[in-house]
Formats: structure tokens, sequence, C-alpha cells
């Protein structure tokens, strides 16, 4: 059975006494299983993982994904993505999302089919800033107005990965040919139903840009309302890093954001992405935009 302890009543909890690089057994791999897909956000504390290790824990909830980043996937695992400001000895950044705020988002919003699971993993960061927050997308769903809930039900967001790379910095606004043509312009439901018959938020404020059948104009007014009502601070969990750190969260129930950090401090944090069970978890369902 596993220990844990809330972080936050409906949204993170805290997974103590494992030790990751160790080879967990079918009953403990089992638990973990059942804890994330109830528990959208699993902290881990004092860990100490070599990249393949990291890889192979991340594997035990799905396929792994190779991010369409290739310029921020670590050489040596390629399942690995490298979240750092850091750079090598000729100047080059070693990874991607540098130091900068991001804004609440979905990772892989922008992709027909996401990998919605992501662990990311802690080695170095600033004495100050960079803190990361997610928000349960379940629970701000079930605190909508009525009306706001009747605006949305049925209605697919419009979601596009150009609006994003044009809040990056320097370099992480450029994409390869190939990543251009694996992010399209598409759509996904507003709103999900899992399994259990639950429904939950999709959104992404860095990549959706309206409402499908919508006027711009009308649909942006009402992504603003939705966003300030499922950003209200009863829905936050904030994640206050330490070096060891591992948190994984499923990106079909939640956003998540960045706050900024001095930019001459070193943080390196590496990620990998999951293919999450449609059975467990809440799974987006995309189209092409000029298709739906």
């Amino acid at each position: 059975m596993l220990e844990t302890r809330k972080l936050h009543p409906t949204l993170a909890q805290e997974v103590i006494g494992l030790n990751l690089w160790e080879r967990q057994d079918a009953a403990t791999v089992a638990a973990l299983r059942e804890a994330w897909s109830g528990s959208p956000v699993l902290v881990f504390r004092r860990q100490a993982l070599g990249e393949q290790e990291l890889a192979d824990f991340s594997a035990l909830f799905g396929r792994l994904e190779r991010t369409v980043r290739t310029d921020w996937a670590s050489p040596r695992v390629p399942e690995i993505g490298l979240i750092s400001n850091l750079r090598d000895s000729q100047s080059r950044a070693i990874g991607g999302l540098g130091d900068g705020e991001i804004q609440w988002h979905s990772d892989q919003s922008y992709m027909l089919n996401p990998a919605t699971g992501a662990v990311l993993y802690a080695l170095e960061l600033p004495p100050d800033g960079g803190l990361t927050s997610w928000v349960d997308l379940r629970a701000a769903y079930a605190g909508l107005p009525e009306r706001l809930k009747r605006a949305i039900d049925g209605s697919r967001g419009v979601f596009d990965y150009s609006k994003r790379l044009a809040g990056y910095q320097d370099k992480d606004k450029a994409i390869s040919e190939e990543a251009k043509r694996k992010t399209p312009q598409i759509t996904h439901p507003l709103v999900q139903t899992n399994a259990s018959g639950a429904k939950s938020l999709y959104l992404d404020s860095t990549t959706t840009i309206g409402i499908d059948g919508m006027t711009a104009e009308a649909g942006g007014a009402l992504l603003t309302e939705i966003y300030e009502a499922a950003t209200a601070p009863q829905f936050v969990y904030t994640h206050h890093w330490r070096v060891g750190d591992l948190v994984m969260w499923d990106n079909g129930l939640t956003m998540h954001r960045r706050e900024p950090f001095d930019p001459d401090a070193r943080r390196l944090l590496k990620r990998t992405t999951i293919f999450l069970d449609p059975a467990r978890h809440c799974v987006p369902d995309g189209e092409l935009a000029d298709a739906a």
C-alpha cells in the first residue's frame, strides 16, 4: 500500500518512501497507476535518477513520446527533453523554455493525439522563482456557473501551436519543417468526459485561438471568462521545487504555469511525455480544424 500525503484537496498528493531508481514490483506499479488516475499531480521527493532510469520509470505508465522539439532532446536518451536555460561550452542552449514566465497551458494541446502524461525531474534550481502551479480542470468545471457550462458543452476549441511559439523566447520560437507538419491547426472538445462519467475542462491559454463556429470576438470573450473562473485559487496547487523532486501530472485534467526567475541563475530539469491509457485517463479527441 502506498504511503501518501495530500498537498491539495483534489489535485495533488505526495508519494512517500519510494526510491524510483529501483525496480518497482507489480503491486506498487498498480497502486501508482491507480493513484495517478485519481490525483492528476503526484510528487516524489529526494530522488536520484539517471536518464535511463527516468525513462524506465516513466514507461511504467504508457508508451513514451519523442517530442517534436528534437532540439530539446537529450543526446543520450531521445525520449527525454531538457528544460533548461543552461548553455554548452560553445554557448549553445542545451534545452528549451529558458527562464521566462510561462502562462497557463496544457502540454501538447496543439497535437491531434497528445501524449498527456508528463514527468519532470529537478536537477538544478534557482534560489528564487521558477515555481510551477497546476490547476484542477475537473474541479474547475464543477465550479463553473451553469450558464458557462451550457455555453461550452459540445463546443470545440481551436488550438494553434504558432500562438505558443510567438510567446517563446529567442531560439525557442523557431521549429523545424517536420515539426510544422506535425502541428497543424486542430480542435479539441472544451469539455471532456472520463470513463467514470465525470466532466472536466480542456484548456490552454497559450494555444487556443478561438471556439469553432463562433466569431473571434465572441469566442475570445467566452474563453477569457472561462480562464478567469477556472484558475481561481481554490483549484490551484503551487509546487516549491527542491533538487531531487520528481513531479508527474496528467495534462488531460490540468493546466500548469511557471513563474519567471533570474536569467543568471541555473535551472535544469528533465522531462518525459507519455501516451496515457484512455481507460484510466482523459485523453483529448483531436480533429483537424479545417475538417471539424
